[in-house]
């Protein structure tokens, strides 16, 4: 017996589910006109053949949508980067563009939306930190791993004597998902609105168009200042806040079993330094799976799609 009730209560298989109620209604007709006439036995069980085949067809149409919905809900779509300056001053700061614009590349060539959120550059034009938002199909999927602190090893511009300078950038990958077990109330939200900087016009500096979100039982503050308009504004930064307590109460999930997970890849630790790049070498290594690829140029300039493969391939072996 097909439990067509789940199918009656999800918006994507309604339509599909009143349409096998329909055919199922036909199909129960033609059996008791058979039952009344036995000399159209016959022709019944024919129709009631290619009733059944389309019924079975539109099962598994509505099996499949509800199968990619759940993967969707494990994998969204849907994803905040973040990207941020850590130990090493300018040189961090520009090495925290170069990881953000690699991340833009790659999107670009998965054909996937890239658009930013909030940014907030030095007088060099690196970044403090900056906050993008990615949509496309696989991309939490192909990006999860990508959480961590990423270390860069070169000479600066600026090094007379050159001497090989270490500086840190942070990443976080934060999906967005459609269904959330997070409540927020609204008395521990407090909110501050600005103007906006940067590009959009004399008219986004004019208007306080600029949101910033503090929660405070957790002091997380996210900030959406791209949006032209406030209310876009305000709705993102609570999406991207809601978000971010989720990543929040999986961690303190994770350490619950952190003696078990410590050699797991993927566990969100925004602290631990996965990824080296050595200039001078012209190596990047992933500390997590000791591998190393060659060729920094092409990958800083998007081509990460080796290092995503394989990092793909250890987080399921694991």
């Amino acid at each position: 017996m097909t439990d067509i009730e789940k199918f009656k209560k999800n918006k994507k298989t309604a339509f599909l589910a009143e349409e096998y109620e329909r055919l199922s209604k036909e199909e129960r007709g033609i059996l008791e006109m058979s039952e009344k006439d036995p000399t159209v036995a016959e022709l019944a069980r024919e129709e009631s053949d290619v009733l059944r085949t389309q019924k079975e067809g539109i099962l598994k149409e509505m099996e499949s949508i509800l199968t990619e919905e759940s993967a969707e809900e494990e994998f969204p779509n849907e994803i905040i980067l973040e990207v941020r300056a850590g130990a090493g001053g300018e040189e961090a700061a520009l090495f925290a563009q170069t990881l953000a614009n690699m991340y833009k590349k790659y999107a670009d060539s998965k054909g996937w939306s890239f658009s930013v959120v909030n940014e907030s550059k030095t007088s060099l034009g690196g970044y403090k930190e900056a906050v993008f938002e990615i949509r496309g199909k696989n991309v939490y999927q192909e990006l999860r791993f990508e959480t961590g602190v990423h270390r860069i090893q070169r000479v600066p511009e600026t090094e007379k004597m050159g001497r090989v300078h270490t500086s840190t950038a942070s990443v976080a990958i934060l999906p967005i998902r459609k269904k959330t077990s997070v409540e927020i109330k609204p008395t521990d939200i407090e909110i501050e609105f600005s103007r906006s900087g940067g590009a959009g016009g004399q008219n986004v500096n004019k208007v306080e168009t600029a949101v910033r979100l503090i929660h405070k039982p957790t002091g997380i503050d996210v900030r959406s200042t791209a949006e032209r308009s406030q209310q876009k504004n305000r709705e993102k930064a609570m999406s991207i806040l809601v978000a971010k307590l989720e990543v929040l109460k999986e961690e303190e999930e994770a350490k619950k079993y952190s003696a078990e997970r410590k050699e797991q890849v993927g566990t969100a630790d925004r602290s631990e330094k996965i990824r080296t790049y050595n200039i001078l070498q012209d190596r990047i290594t992933d500390h997590r799976i000791k591998e190393s690829w060659h060729n920094i140029e092409k990958i800083l300039a998007g081509e990460i799609g080796p290092i995503i493969k394989a990092m793909g391939r250890s987080g399921r072996s694991l």
